[in-house]
């Protein structure tokens, strides 16, 4: 699709929720749905579209981890970084993780395939060490395994 076509998907849902209550998270979604990240740009359109200022939109997206300033891989890879995983050894997978996708956390490989983000909680504590690769789980992971799971993607 091309960026026209995105900002006019996006100027139609505008359209739509301006005049609603408490518009500018669903246009965000909305607009994260379709850019696959927020950037300044889109960003900027959202509060002219809602008439809201920019450093409103910044704030809720930076606040919200649900929001990406900066584009992403086609895979999110998250490991949990929380106690019980840490303790369980979540460092020697995410240092494994470092060296086979050859990023640091934060950053998305060369290839755009994965994203590699470090959590506090992924809510699975009892399976710890823990990491997610989009909406699939991986629990009690051995560094080992890294290589076959991540083939799978």
């Amino acid at each position: 699709m091309s960026d026209k076509a995105k900002y006019d998907e996006l100027q139609s849902f505008i359209d739509e929720m301006k005049n609603e209550k408490g518009p500018l998270m669903p246009v965000m979604q909305k607009a994260q749905d379709i850019f696959g990240y927020l950037p300044f740009d889109v960003q900027k359109f959202i509060a002219l579209g809602l008439d809201v200022p920019l450093t409103e939109v910044y704030g809720v997206a930076t606040f919200y981890s649900q929001f990406n300033l900066e584009k992403q891989g086609e895979h999110s890879l998250s490991l949990c970084l929380g106690t019980a995983c840490y303790v369980k050894g979540a460092q020697t997978l995410l240092d494994r993780l470092e060296q086979e996708l050859k990023v640091k956390t934060g950053d998305t490989t060369k290839d755009g395939k994965f994203t590699l983000i470090g959590t506090r909680c992924l809510g699975c504590c009892g399976l710890a060490p823990v990491m997610m690769i989009d909406d699939d789980v991986y629990g009690q992971v051995k560094a080992d395994e890294i290589p076959e799971i991540l083939k799978k993607y």
